[in-house]
């Protein structure tokens, strides 16, 4: 009987480390802190880890610790959490869109494909999950029409950051032929290299700092911004960076506001950039229990006003069901937001379909 029970914990054992070496945990898995170079030089990077500008405990509420916050998460018995029938997405052929209009195609959560300037540039594309990344995600029915294999040349690849509901392996796998250059924050470059990328496509940046991306008929700038979330794809919390993005070409601005809780960034922002053309904003998988690293609604309106854009569209929503609220509750928040302020131009966004902004 012991000579079995130990059996049983070595198979199982050795059944976890050959998880744990799945290559999506990326390169060592089991090391908790960064040896980057890059990393440990970064202002950001306090006593060991990547920190947000303002104070962010993770978990707050009455569910101050993660244990009690996972715990309600599974026992929650909100009703819908799930839509009941398939979510209707319009299917194009993005290789078609036009190059001489700027446009947004939105796949669903925070995975979504524009074009600027005539660049095609890809955000947090999670369109392929395989194991594990399947066994933490389940797309809602009829939102994953689109592949790998469904997308154009991509320009610029956008990794906002390293949570597996924004960085798929398998989809950067079979991606990776397609893609000129990336764009993500430190510390994620060891993953992408890791999975075969070149090191020379590769920009990784901190907050605060600028780079230039040139092609045949038009450069891109694209600035490194805060945002106030947290890192931890398995071992080692916040060992990368979490971060937005401003994308410009000439005087058109696109944000790519990534994941995180209200702050007085949004303002700041603003007073950097004055013209936004289009603010990509977190609406969705918020909790009174971690108030500070996700959007509550009532804080949208906030950062959309802070911001002041010419255009608004929300996103980290439609696809996946990773809080306790109903799953179309975010689209009724951004409902309400256009009748409360008519003025505001918050865009209507199908799912898969093409927006001109």
């Amino acid at each position: 009987m012991r000579i079995a029970y130990k059996k049983m914990w070595l198979i199982l054992f050795l059944t976890l480390m050959l998880v744990f070496h799945h290559p999506a945990f990326g390169p060592h898995p089991f090391q908790r802190k960064s040896q980057d170079p890059v990393v440990l030089q970064s202002s950001h990077y306090i006593n060991g880890h990547f920190a947000n500008e303002h104070p962010t405990p993770q978990f707050t509420g009455k569910n101050s610790s993660g244990l009690s916050a996972l715990w309600n998460f599974l026992t929650d018995r909100t009703t819908e959490r799930k839509p009941k029938k398939c979510v209707e997405i319009e299917k194009n052929d993005l290789s078609a869109l036009p190059l001489d209009k700027d446009w947004f195609v939105w796949f669903g959560h925070s995975s979504y494909l524009f074009s600027l300037g005539g660049q095609k540039i890809l955000v947090d594309p999670v369109l392929q999950l395989e194991f594990p990344a399947s066994v933490m995600l389940k797309p809602f029915k009829g939102t994953d029409k689109y592949h790998p294999a469904d997308l154009p040349e991509i320009d610029v690849l956008v990794i906002t950051h390293e949570h597996w509901d924004h960085m798929d392996y398998a989809t950067l796998r079979d991606i990776r032929e397609k893609v000129h250059h990336v764009i993500c924050p430190l510390g994620i470059g060891a993953y992408l290299r890791y999975w075969g990328y070149a090191d020379e496509i590769i920009t990784e940046m901190d907050w605060y700092q600028q780079t230039f991306i040139s092609a045949p008929k038009t450069e891109l700038s694209v600035t490194c911004l805060p945002t106030r979330h947290f890192s931890n794809r398995l071992f080692g919390a916040n060992q990368t960076l979490w971060s937005s993005f401003m994308i410009e070409n000439g005087d058109r601005r696109v944000y790519i506001g990534g994941d995180g809780g209200y702050d007085d960034r949004f303002s700041r922002i603003q007073q950097m950039f004055p013209s936004i053309s289009l603010a990509v904003l977190e609406n969705g998988q918020y909790n009174p229990n971690w108030a500070y690293i996700h959007t509550l609604p009532e804080y949208l309106e906030k950062a959309m006003e802070d911001l002041q854009a010419e255009n608004y569209i929300t996103v980290h929503h439609d696809k996946f069901s990773l809080a306790p609220h109903a799953w179309d509750e975010p689209d009724k928040t951004v409902a309400t937001l256009r009748s409360k302020h008519p003025d505001w131009s918050i865009l209507d966004q199908p799912l898969g379909s093409v927006i001109y902004y």
